[in-house]
């Protein structure tokens, strides 16, 4: 399908399938400056393409908000990945069970007043979380969103390790020192700490893989942002550097479709926020966030093209938050057909039919099998969470300044690459002007 603006001549080619023509490469854009017509190609993943409307409407003093649209749609079926494995494919469903179950405890805990602050729910969003990390390799680099907790388990933290930092305890990945997901690893696991200014994790990221290329390496690096927080400043400012500096940053925009109690509609103009990739120059795509082999299989290619030094890639992945913004938000500005709409479409219970019953890669007992194990498991680590010790008052005063070599930065892929000099071992007393490509 192709639409041609009024008063441009560019044009943005949607396409499931089939490509427009005119361009070389139907996953890459044309970008020549030959003054001829630009195409761009926006691939689109679903299977399904739901249409709604949202209104504000008053009732009383009351404001809510009123929804249109065709809620009998059947739920599509699960669109086979050209990448996975049955293996992998069993792997991503363990983790997403885990993600699931992971939260119900936490929600769990903080009901019981077990755990310091709030707590921020990614349900119905584990495939998103979970098939996308499941895509990086091991010198790649992950950056989380508080939804994203998925991600984290994929990447090698455990359950407790997120349970603990939610209950601020002593054995906690911040020692107690903080009460929600702010944590990270940059030694072993290749995770940068959310950041809670929407949108500035963005320009961190695209500051790893500037990082890894001037030491000779190309690298994958992730990230992700809300509907809400990619209509930030910094989104626009990280992207575009990554664009012009040819940085292989992946972006997921998770299009949730409630940047708090704000319906998407009454957030930006684009019907489609992968069209906001036609202003970088890079590659946009759509996919169903509640499908895992979507998911994956647009994560492994914008992978790949990053890992040869093609670029940043935005995928928009459109699915429903499940929960409030927060345990404290009930959500009841969400309309009820809504909510209904997405609950059958929950990514669990798709992939979970999609193994069992489709490709018959899972039989009844062995899911059954599989879903006690993940129990097993994360009990185990609920009990070491528990019974992990309040920190003592007196390591409050640890860690606040630097000790020397406490934040020793090495190279991670080599010494930087520096044209006609020599790099020296230890840090320069001075800094020139860097040209960055």
């Amino acid at each position: 399908m192709t639409r041609k603006s009024k008063s441009r001549s560019r044009r943005v080619v949607q396409a499931s399938g089939n490509h427009n023509r005119a361009a070389k490469d139907p996953k890459k854009p044309n970008t020549s400056n030959d003054g001829s017509q630009r195409t761009y190609t926006i691939l689109d993943y679903r299977l399904e393409k739901s249409s709604f409307t949202v209104r504000q409407n008053r009732k009383g003093d009351e404001l809510c908000y009123e929804i249109d649209g065709d809620f009998s749609a059947p739920v599509p079926p699960i669109r086979d990945s050209q990448y996975l494995t049955k293996q992998q494919s069993i792997e991503i469903y363990r983790w997403m069970l885990l993600n699931r179950k992971m939260e119900q405890s936490l929600e769990n805990l903080y009901k019981q007043g077990k755990v310091v602050g709030g707590v921020y729910f990614g349900l119905g969003q584990e495939a998103c979380s979970c098939a996308s990390a499941y895509a990086l390799q091991k010198d790649d680099w992950l950056a989380p969103m508080i939804r994203n907790q998925g991600s984290l388990l994929v990447r090698g933290f455990r359950s407790s390790d997120i349970m603990m930092q939610y209950m601020a305890k002593a054995d906690s990945p911040t020692k107690g020192r903080d009460g929600t997901s702010h944590f990270g690893d940059i030694n072993e696991r290749n995770v940068v700490s959310p950041i809670s200014m929407l949108g500035d994790l963005i320009p961190v990221m695209a500051g790893v893989a500037l990082g890894a290329r001037l030491q000779g390496r190309n690298i994958a690096v992730m990230t992700y942002i809300g509907d809400g927080g990619q209509s930030t400043g910094v989104t626009y400012e990280g992207l575009n550097f990554a664009a012009v500096q040819n940085l292989g940053l992946v972006l997921f925009v998770e299009n949730n479709l409630w940047g708090y109690s704000t319906p998407a509609e009454m957030q930006f103009r684009v019907k489609d926020l992968a069209e906001r990739s036609i202003a970088y120059g890079i590659p946009g795509v759509i996919v169903d966030g509640t499908d895992a082999c979507q998911v994956y299989d647009a994560a492994h290619e914008a992978c790949e093209r990053a890992r040869r030094g093609e670029g940043p890639t935005l995928i928009e992945a459109k699915m429903m938050r499940m929960k409030g913004h927060a345990i404290h938000d009930a959500a009841d500005y969400v309309p009820a057909e809504m909510m209904e709409y997405w609950r059958k479409r929950d990514p669990i219970v798709r992939f979970e039919n999609y193994l069992l019953n489709e490709k018959k890669w899972l039989s009844s007992e062995e899911n059954r099998a599989l879903i006690a194990d993940v129990e097993r498991e994360l009990e185990a680590e609920r009990e070491i969470a528990v019974n992990s010790p309040m920190p003592k008052p007196e390591s409050a005063v640890g860690g606040v300044y630097c000790e020397d070599g406490c934040h020793e930065i090495k190279p991670r892929y080599g010494m930087p690459k520096v044209r006609g000099a020599k790099v020296a071992s230890g840090p320069r007393q001075t800094e020139a002007a860097v040209h960055l490509k």
